[in-house]
C-alpha cells in the first residue's frame, strides 16, 4: 500500500511540474478602494482571459490599500483619491486610471431630487436638519458617510469643503453598506461611487446636472474624484504586475473601463 501511495504522489508531483499547478501560477495582487471593485474586477477578468495571469482584489479601502503598497503586501494599490504629499514623500506615486462621479443618494421615496453644493454642505454640517427645510417631508435628515480613511469620503468632503465638519449618524466601511443603509431608511442621505449605484436608491442631480459619463468628462458634474493606481516610485513591479499595469492603462482597456460606469483617464 505504501508503495502504491508513493507512486501516486510521484505521479502528481510530475504532473504539477509539467502543467504548472500548485503555487507557480502567475498572479497580481491589488488592494484598496471598495469603490474600484467593479472596474478592477472587469479589467482583471479580461486580463486573465487574455494572459492566464490571475488578478486578486482585496477591498480594504483607499487608505489601507496605500499602506499595503508601502509595506509590500500587494503589487498595486487602489485609491479613490489623489495621493497626499506625505504619501508621495514616502516614495509612492499615483497614476490616474479613470474618473468616477460620486452620487448623492437618498431613499427612492424621498421627494427631493436636486441639491446644490452649498445646500449639501449645510446638510452634512448639521445646519439643515430636516428635509422640510429643502422641500422634502417633515423628517429628520439622517447623515450616512464612509469611514475616515475612505477615498470616497475624502473626495466628498474636499468638494463640499466639509472636512472634519460632517455630523455623521453612521460611518460605514464600504460603498455597498452605504447604499444598503440609505435604501432602507426614508430619511437618509449618503454618497457612493456612481458606478455602484442601483435602482434601490435615488441619485440626486447637483445644481441641475445629472451624473453621467458625459457630465463627468466635461466637468459639469462637480462631485467627482479620480481612481488612482498606487505604486512605489523607485521600485520595479514584478513582471506579471507590470503587464497588468500596462494593459489597464492602455487605450485597449478604455471600452472595458467605460462599461463599468466610470470615465477612462486616457
Amino acid at each position: 500500500m505504501k508503495k502504491i501511495i508513493s507512486l501516486i504522489t510521484s505521479a502528481i508531483l510530475i504532473a504539477c511540474a509539467l502543467t504548472g499547478c500548485g503555487g507557480n501560477k502567475e498572479s497580481v495582487a491589488t488592494d484598496g478602494s471598495t469603490s474600484m471593485n467593479k472596474v478592477i474586477g472587469a479589467l482583471g477578468e479580461a486580463f486573465e482571459n487574455e494572459t492566464g495571469i490571475t488578478v486578486t482584489y482585496n477591498a480594504t479601502g483607499s487608505g489601507a490599500g496605500i499602506q499595503a503598497v508601502l509595506e509590500g503586501r500587494c503589487d498595486i494599490g487602489l485609491s479613490s483619491r489623489n495621493l497626499k504629499d506625505e504619501e508621495k514623500a514616502n516614495g509612492l506615486e499615483g497614476t490616474i486610471l479613470a474618473f468616477d462621479g460620486i452620487a448623492i443618494i437618498v431613499n427612492p421615496n424621498n421627494p427631493v431630487s436636486d441639491l446644490d453644493i452649498d445646500t449639501l454642505a449645510k446638510i452634512y454640517t448639521g445646519e439643515i436638519k430636516n428635509w422640510k427645510e429643502i422641500g422634502g417631508n417633515d423628517a429628520e435628515i439622517v447623515l450616512i458617510g464612509r469611514e475616515a480613511n475612505s477615498g470616497t469620503r475624502d473626495g466628498f468632503e474636499s468638494i463640499t469643503d466639509t472636512k472634519d465638519k460632517c455630523k455623521y449618524r453612521q460611518e460605514l466601511t464600504s460603498t455597498g453598506d452605504v447604499i444598503t443603509t440609505v435604501a432602507s431608511n426614508p430619511g437618509a442621505i449618503g454618497y457612493a461611487s456612481l458606478a455602484s449605484v442601483k435602482n434601490n436608491v435615488k441619485a440626486l442631480t447637483i445644481g441641475g446636472v445629472v451624473a453621467s459619463e458625459e457630465t463627468i468628462k466635461d466637468g459639469s458634474y462637480v462631485v467627482q474624484r479620480p481612481f488612482v493606481l498606487v505604486t512605489k516610485k523607485d521600485t520595479a513591479l514584478p513582471e506579471s504586475a507590470q503587464k497588468f499595469f500596462d494593459y489597464i492603462t492602455s487605450d485597449a482597456a478604455d471600452e472595458i473601463i467605460s462599461s463599468t460606469g466610470v470615465v477612462p483617464a486616457n
